[in-house]
């Protein structure tokens, strides 16, 4: 990864791009009033992970959980459901 000092890395959406492709975004589904299950992961952060697979090309059950955005399999389904719903 050659990412210089000061720069951001390519993976992390700006202001402005994740202004122009938050409302492109189906909504999430309304949870469950009983059992809910996990709240589900901000879109952007998710979105974010989707980039950092894409971009290192690592398998997404390698993406680190340390990194914030979720695990490989959470990217994954968004990316799925994003597909899916036309994005």
């Amino acid at each position: 990864m050659n990412v210089s000092r000061g720069e951001q890395p390519p993976w992390i959406v700006s202001d402005d791009l994740w202004a122009e492709i938050a409302p492109l975004l189906p909504p999430r589904p309304p949870r469950r009033y009983r059992y809910p299950g996990r709240k589900p992961l901000d879109d952007r952060k998710v979105l974010c992970g989707i980039l950092f697979v894409l971009y290192t090309a690592i398998p997404w059950e390698y993406l680190p959980q340390e990194l914030g955005f979720g695990s490989g399999m959470t990217c994954w389904r968004r990316l799925r459901d994003w597909n899916d719903a036309g994005v």
